[in-house]
């Protein structure tokens, strides 16, 4: 969920903060920031939170102040927003432009929309957008937001930094001393953030401050910004009520726990017939609890489609199974609803499960918030051993968790007082498992050969997925692209899926030739073996690159390239093997021939769902090592 705050800033708090900001002339922020269009001078956040009517009341107010240092950033920095929802009400905004000569542009004209992700069917979260006018160098865009917070178990994090550098970034909050407030700070680097806490009167007033913050620098590999850039996540431990008392409220995981089970006691209290029907029909002759749940599981996945909401409470709370059931779509909570309600149907233990997404760096065991979880699972126990299964992946293996939820803390609904906090495990590299074989035979043009991909794991999962939306006008160019090698030249002529293996499991068979790819000299042949030359370019910009690396998950890599050698021909160079490995990942490459064949093995092994910064170096080494091996050719000598 998204920030909301309350009553604007007095324009005279406005001009006084204008003018303290130009304290720092044009000039000198050219000088301080060369390379950039435009600065953020002012990100500020204020909260203040007290009781009203014996509960928590938040309001908040939001200044922020950018200005422009190039004429290139009228292009594309004019356009600010910000965001408002049923939980976070919006009560007023203004925006203005403080030109260069000091003359005040009002911005007269605003539109809202929904803010909603692509894959988001519907979303409750609204955009405004404008534009400020007159944007020039030298020229101060002001935004100022007042919203009211209706639930302050949502609390929103703050973050220091944006896309552009902050000259100053600051969140100030004042609550009153019957409110027990707790905050952490997270990031990669948090040693920047001052804090201070004042006493005044019936409040504490904490103050959070990050000066000139660097701009956060977006890599597509790497993990969700709030892994790394710094923030503050703050929340109410408890309070104080009219006569003393004082209420617990997000004090540890038991206060998150009844928090989310009052979003789904009132969920599933009846069977609803057709959905039992469906039962009945999926179980006969079924007689384990296991056999039950995979045939359960599986309709659900292919019968029920998953769909993506966001709408006021609807956002927290299931909708009964039976709706589900009728309308074959739901969000991820539906999904977990009609799965665990057909679970329980038949006789298989299963509960509603609370996660997050590996988008998210947070745990219930440290952070007893909502904002831990983004996710709704369903999870069962079989032989005193839980298995988490998450419906929305229509391709995810029973007994494999979705990828995006390994080594994620779970939440675990056990009844109204019980729930157990588990890890759910990360998929060992060997169960994730790509064996391509090519095998080759010199041809007049250049080479001609076989493939065969044997996928496993989440390897399979994934192959199964694409497949379910290729178009199959599409699907040579795809199936081509898939097993392209050698160089752009690359032409494929014949293919074929084997799917009659589990969802676990599938191979692809292709027929190639690939033009111009051996060279003959003489009465030589010449051919560099190394039909995939992986990791080129991808060394990592060690030490600058602070953001860490993210994987879908552990895997196994073997690519084995056989080329039979022609009749009156024999190896005349063999490239030497080589193997290393160090405590980040490794790889073999191993030349050998058998008979009339030269066999060049590579072995890619990666056992890291993530790799932060102190592993960068190995890793560099790593390809230090293996890149110049991508040079070595084979040669073939008439005899």
């Amino acid at each position: 969920m998204k920030n909301k705050l309350l009553i604007l800033f007095p324009l005279a708090f406005l001009s006084l903060h204008i003018n303290s900001s130009k304290a720092q002339t044009f000039d000198e922020l050219r000088k301080q920031f060369p390379d950039e269009k435009a600065v953020l001078l002012t990100n500020k956040l204020e909260y203040n939170i007290n009781l009203k009517e014996g509960k928590p009341y938040i309001e908040s107010n939001e200044v922020q102040q950018i200005e422009y240092l190039l004429g290139s950033a009228t292009t594309y920095m004019g356009g600010f927003g910000f965001s408002h929802s049923d939980f976070q009400q919006l009560v007023n905004y203004n925006a203005f432009t403080l030109t260069a000569a000091n003359k005040k542009l009002k911005v007269s004209e605003f539109k809202t929309s929904t803010d909603k992700e692509s894959f988001v069917f519907y979303d409750d979260v609204k955009e405004t957008t404008f534009n400020f006018p007159a944007v020039e160098p030298g020229a101060i865009g002001t935004l100022q937001v007042s919203r009211l917070n209706k639930d302050p178990h949502l609390l929103s994090p703050f973050y220091f930094s944006r896309y552009i550098p902050v000259a100053n970034s600051e969140l100030k909050i004042t609550v009153s001393k019957d409110i027990s407030l707790k905050y952490q700070l997270i990031g990669l680097d948090t040693s920047q953030i001052t804090i201070n806490v004042e006493s005044k009167h019936h409040d504490n007033v904490y103050t959070f401050q990050y000066k000139n913050c660097p701009s956060d620098k977006k890599y597509p590999d790497a993990p969700g910004f709030s892994w790394y850039s710094p923030h503050v996540v703050f929340y109410i431990e408890n309070y104080k009520d009219d006569k003393g008392n004082v209420v617990p409220y997000l004090s540890n995981a038991t206060d998150l726990y009844n928090l989310n089970y009052s979003y789904i006691k009132t969920v599933n209290n009846d069977v609803n017939p057709g959905l039992k029907h469906i039962v009945d029909s999926l179980t006969t002759n079924l007689t384990t609890p296991e056999s039950k749940a995979r045939s359960i599981y599986s309709w659900v996945q292919h019968n029920v489609k998953y769909v993506a909401f966001e709408d006021g409470m609807g956002g927290f709370v299931p909708r009964d199974a039976g709706l589900v059931c009728s309308r074959r779509f739901g969000d991820c909570k539906d999904m977990a609803s009609i799965l665990t309600e057909m679970l329980n149907t038949a006789g298989v233990q299963a509960y509603f499960t609370w996660i997050g997404t590996r988008d998210l760096p947070y745990k219930f065991s440290q952070t007893p918030l909502p904002l831990v979880s983004n996710h709704m699972i369903c999870a069962i126990k079989l032989n005193d051993k839980f298995i988490f299964l998450d419906a929305t992946d229509p391709t995810c293996a029973f007994g494999m968790p979705s990828s995006g939820i390994q080594d994620k803390e779970a939440m675990i609904a056990i009844s109204e007082k019980e729930f157990k906090i588990l890890k759910v495990p990360a998929v060992e590299d060997n169960k994730n498992t790509l064996t391509d074989t090519t095998w080759l035979q010199l041809s007049p043009n250049g080479i001609k050969g076989q493939i065969k991909q044997t996928l496993s794991g989440y390897f399979s999962t994934e192959m199964y997925g694409k497949l379910m939306y290729w178009r199959s006008k599409d699907m040579n160019e795809d199936m081509k692209d898939e097993f392209e090698r050698g160089s752009n030249k690359f032409h494929l002529d014949t293919f074929s899926v084997d799917k009659t293996q589990t969802t676990n499991e599938i191979s692809l068979y292709g027929n190639f030739n690939l033009p111009d790819y051996a060279k003959k000299l003489g009465n030589d042949y010449y051919l560099n073996l190394n039909l995939f030359k992986f990791f080129n370019d991808e060394q990592i910009d060690y030490p600058r690159r602070k953001a860490p690396i993210e994987y879908s998950f552990k895997f196994v890599k073997k690519y084995v390239t056989m080329l039979k050698i022609p009749e009156g021909y024999k190896v005349s160079y063999l490239p030497k093997s080589k193997t290393f490995h160090n405590s980040v990942w490794g790889f073999d490459l191993q030349y050998q021939q058998k008979g009339n064949y030269v066999i060049l093995t590579q072995e890619f092994s990666n056992e890291n769902l993530m790799l932060t910064n102190d592993q960068f170096e190995p890793w560099n080494k790593v390809l230090e090592n293996l890149l110049p091996l991508y040079k070595e050719t084979l040669s073939l000598t008439k005899i």
